[in-house]
């Protein structure tokens, strides 16, 4: 190996933005990192988090950090941040270090993969100079979270962005989108408002912080004007890393922003700390981006209409009085959805009843499934009038039937099961075996014998299908 490729990037900033010690990082962040323990926690594709003095921001990087499960390991770490200290047209990606080093010790750099990405980036990247690194704080900050979560951190992959043009974010995203996935950790190096008051930072901060959980990249730009058109005395940018944030929206855009659930999980701005005034300052979140497990992104008033449709038309049948607002909006306008309703009524199934499609708008599909439910599963007598105040009601939207020819292809607690042999026909909703806890032959064994009516070996030669469920409950 060449020097060239064994030259090593020396802290800017320790003694400044960081301890200068290894003994003082190690105190003053592991008064913050408090790994949960939790091994089921879902590894965060990507985390937002502040590049400011610890003293100010420390926190709430911190809280991000803490999302990463124990033991887990990536392949890379990407890190992108904006650039402080010079311009330049696009990104620029490190070739020339081979290990970047804090006072905890080195870690290593990609350079092999930095090359490609300038020889495949259609010009996207460059690497500008070593002026654009050598200084650069936002990225640097984050390395001693690295070695304190990780230990031996993964080979990491250092970006500064030298402009905010769109065509050029979006090139940039475009190269980097391969490698959005399960393998690799993104951190989005960003502050937010920039010098406004207490007040005010809180105003912009928390509102930028929920159009970024919520939406897309497009939705980031408009978010971005309005706070301008806000014109808060005194503040200079919205967030530093606006160029950094867009590059990881637009990657989600490509992949499907219903793919991902982002949490915004603390904000601080400078103001909190004692260092800190109330005139001036700079505000802090984190966010943290992890695969969704869910199908469809319903709002709070979606859900709670989902509820309340259920429930109203079941009281209407009854002739009984409803207060609840059961008028459609947003998605219960919309058709083709499959639903079931389930009533439970002291902890105990009261009513299940549903379809897997429906020509009806999702709306009038659970008023007609509520009603079913309630009247007409012939397992139970009709609901009275008297027990209707007492039902708790799940809703339980479904995805489209999926053909399976192995029941390798079955996850149990993910998938419900639909199962056809003859005129015979029965099916399990995925959370029965939550439920149950039953293992998969039992899972289907029962639903073959109990739903079906074709005994309880009789799936192995039934056609099996399987479809996931978004479940709306009433006590959630």
């Amino acid at each position: 190996m060449s020097k060239e490729t064994q030259k090593t990037r020396k802290p800017a900033v320790a003694g400044s933005f960081y301890p200068a010690s290894a003994k003082e990082i190690k105190s003053m962040l592991g008064g913050w990192l408090h790994p949960s323990g939790n091994d089921a926690l879902t590894p965060p594709r990507a985390i937002i988090v502040p590049h400011a003095g610890y003293v100010f921001s420390g926190e709430v990087a911190a809280s991000a950090y803490n999302r990463i499960p124990p033991g887990h390991q990536y392949k890379r770490v990407f890190l992108l941040g904006p650039s402080h200290r010079a311009g330049f047209a696009g990104a620029s990606v490190d070739t020339v270090y081979s290990f970047a080093e804090t006072p905890l010790g080195k870690v290593p750099i990609d350079i092999s993969l930095g090359k490609r990405l300038i020889s495949e980036g259609k010009g996207a990247f460059t690497f500008w100079s070593e002026a654009a690194h050598d200084g650069e704080h936002c990225l640097e900050v984050q390395l001693p979270f690295l070695q304190m979560v990780f230990g031996d951190v993964p080979p990491i992959v250092p970006i500064v962005i030298g402009t905010e043009r769109l065509s050029v974010i979006q090139n940039i995203a475009k190269a980097l989108e391969p490698y959005f996935n399960e393998d690799n950790l993104f951190i989005i190096s960003s502050d937010f408002s920039h010098y406004p008051s207490y007040e005010d930072a809180r105003s912009s901060d928390l509102y930028l912080a929920e159009t970024i959980t919520t939406g897309g990249l497009e939705e980031f730009l408009k978010a971005l004007r309005q706070i301008d058109k806000q014109d808060f005395p005194g503040q200079g940018t919205a967030a530093c890393g606006a160029c950094a944030i867009a590059v990881l929206l637009e990657m989600m855009d490509a992949q499907g922003r219903d793919s991902f659930y982002a949490e915004h999980v603390m904000y601080r701005n400078s103001g909190d700390s004692i260092y800190g005034d109330k005139d001036r300052v700079v505000g802090y979140n984190s966010i943290v981006f992890t695969p969704s497990d869910h199908l469809f992104h319903f709002t709070q008033e979606e859900k709670e209409k989902m509820i309340a449709t259920a429930r109203s038309s079941i009281y209407s049948y009854l002739g009984l009085k409803y207060d609840g607002d059961d008028s459609p909006v947003g998605v219960l306008k919309e058709k083709g959805y499959g639903v079931f309703v389930t009533l439970n009524l002291n902890g105990n199934l009261r009513g299940c009843i549903g379809r897997f499609t429906s020509p009806s708008s999702l709306h009038s599909t659970i008023r007609e499934m509520a009603r079913s439910a309630a009247f007409d599963d012939p397992r139970f007598p009709a609901l009275s009038k008297k027990e209707a105040p007492e039902i708790e009601i799940e809703v339980s939207v479904l995805s489209p039937l999926k053909r399976i020819q192995s029941i390798d292809e079955f996850k149990l607690g993910r998938d419900g099961i639909y199962m056809i042999k003859g005129y015979n026909h029965g099916t399990f909703l995925p959370q029965v075996a939550k439920e149950t806890g039953w293992n998969t032959e039992e899972f289907l064994g029962h639903c073959a014998r109990d739903k079906a009516g074709i005994g309880y070996y009789g799936w192995k030669d039934a056609e099996l299908y399987t479809y996931q469920t978004e479940v709306v409950k009433e006590y959630d």
